[in-house]
């Protein structure tokens, strides 16, 4: 039965990872956030994910499935974990498939039966809701790990579950699962899939792209992001498939985790701080420094301090901080860094640091606590992006008064409203042109406002004071899944 407009909905989500089980991006933040959200909203989420080598799946109640696909047969365990009230994850148990180093590769190759290992992701969470008291009132894919669940859903899993809808979002396109045709029968997939209408991609199999053009909605992590899709220039190739779909196209920026952020009451941080009282995010700018073996002198703690927290690649917009560094460290700035990634910007850092050790930190690798002291007791948080579909890191920054200096894209552009010297209002500072140059006179223009003490606490309160918790994003899935429900209903009828 299909649930009414009031009513709390069933919702099974599909994605390759979320936290605490499994991580190597946001994407796992955002599955699990957005599962406790909808649950706290009073709706029942069950998150579908692999379980992987190393992930611990004791504890919870277990039941067992046999899934033939093709010629194969997969002996599956569900391992169930309560995440919150309302919100539980299922660890789909298969060690010929996930119990291998590296959730999608190893030592820097790809898994090669990626295909076969997402494919039974999407038949295991299909088969999983089968047996549930209660049909699911809505699928909802993450991916292209979990692509294929809208066509199992119309195929194999019609008759079982019949037609319940299904949203496919994106968190980032330039990730698009292609392999090649002939794992079409790998797949126990029929071939009048194989279309321009279905997931075939330049003779290819895509993942991405199933979900895509058979989900019966696509949403993606911000409206500026949705928008950029549609362009040669950020569709990756896609941007045709998404106009041919750009009435069943949504924009929903991402929330953050205010448990977890909220400088307040970070167990991470020495001292705790407020938008009334920012006496401690002062203290934590000496602990960052003193971390980091930089001086902590009266002159250095009266110029701000840059934070940076990334992944170090190319889509980052590192190759803009190569090109500026003579530039950057010319402005009254210490920086701070912490990431790992490509190694030409690994050595960029840590050959920075080295030249420059009283004005340059950078930690190579990942720490929770730092990221957490980075985000606290820096000045200034810098992302220049040369695309970001949602990101996360300007909603930290701007829940811990650092003021964010970010590209003018995707969730970036989204969420950061440009400071204007005017209307002394807004919350960090922006720029459009990907440019070194365009970056270095953002940062400039930053350094320098800083320098009034009253215009720079006005920007870190409206920061702080602005809602990025899930609950926002929440409502805007629950509207969508209700949009999609009540369609399907209405198609139904007629």
């Amino acid at each position: 039965m299909l649930a009414s407009a009031q009513s709390s909905l069933s919702i099974v989500m599909v994605a390759s990872e979320a936290v605490p089980f499994a991580k190597t991006g946001g994407l796992a933040d955002v599955t699990s956030a957005l599962a406790k959200a909808l649950g706290r909203l009073g709706h029942t989420v069950t998150l579908v994910i692999p379980k992987y080598r190393g992930t611990a799946a004791t504890g919870g109640a277990g039941s067992r499935a046999t899934v033939a696909m093709a010629e194969r047969r997969f002996d599956l365990g569900f391992v169930e974990h309560s995440i919150g009230p309302g919100a539980a994850v299922v660890l789909v148990e298969c060690d010929e498939l996930y119990d291998r180093d590296g959730l999608y590769a190893s030592e820097g190759r790809d898994h090669p039966d990626n295909a076969i290992r997402f494919a039974m992701l999407a038949r295991a969470a299909l088969e999983y809701s089968s047996r549930l008291d209660r049909r699911p009132d809505v699928f909802h894919a993450h991916d292209w790990q979990a692509g294929l669940v809208p066509a199992y859903a119309r195929t194999h899993y019609a008759r079982t579950l019949g037609t319940v809808p299904t949203m496919f979002t994106i968190h980032n396109i330039a990730y698009q699962g292609v392999f090649p045709e002939s794992v079409l029968e790998q797949l126990d997939l029929d071939r009048s899939l194989f279309t321009v209408d279905g997931l075939e991609f330049w003779d290819q199999v895509s993942f991405l792209k199933a979900g895509i053009n058979l989900g019966d909605l696509v949403t993606t992590v911000s409206e500026a992001y949705a928008r950029e899709l549609l362009t040669p220039e950020m569709g990756f190739g896609f941007d045709g498939v998404l106009r041919a779909r750009r009435d069943r196209l949504r924009g929903i920026l991402n929330g953050v985790d205010t448990e977890v952020w909220d400088p307040m009451r970070d167990p991470y941080l020495p001292e705790t701080f407020s938008a009334d009282d920012l006496e401690g995010k002062r203290r934590l700018k000496r602990h960052l420094l003193e971390h980091f073996g930089l001086p902590t002198d009266p002159a250095v703690l009266s110029r701000p301090v840059v934070g940076v927290i990334s992944r170090l690649v190319y889509q980052k917009g590192f190759d803009l901080v190569a090109d500026a560094m003579e530039e950057l460290l010319d402005l009254d700035a210490s920086y701070v860094v912490l990431g790992t990634g490509d190694a030409q910007y690994e050595e960029m850092w840590r050959a920075a640091a080295v030249t420059h050790p009283t004005t340059i930190g950078a930690h190579i690798g990942y720490s929770e606590f730092l990221a957490h002291l980075i985000e606290a007791g820096s000045d200034i948080f810098l992302m220049p992006s040369r695309y970001e579909p949602c990101g996360l890191n300007q909603m930290y920054s701007m829940r811990y008064g650092t003021v964010p200096v970010v590209r003018a894209t995707g969730g970036l552009d989204d969420a950061v409203v440009q400071y204007d010297d005017a209307s002394a209002r807004g919350s960090g500072f922006k720029f459009r042109e990907f440019t070194s140059e365009a970056m270095v006179a953002a940062l400039r223009r930053a350094v320098n406002v800083y320098r009034d003490a009253r215009r720079w606490r006005a920007i870190q309160v409206e920061g702080m004071t602005r809602d990025f918790s899930w609950t926002a994003s929440a409502d805007a899935y629950v509207r969508e899944y209700r949009a999609l429900i009540a369609s399907q209903s209405d198609a139904a009828g007629d």
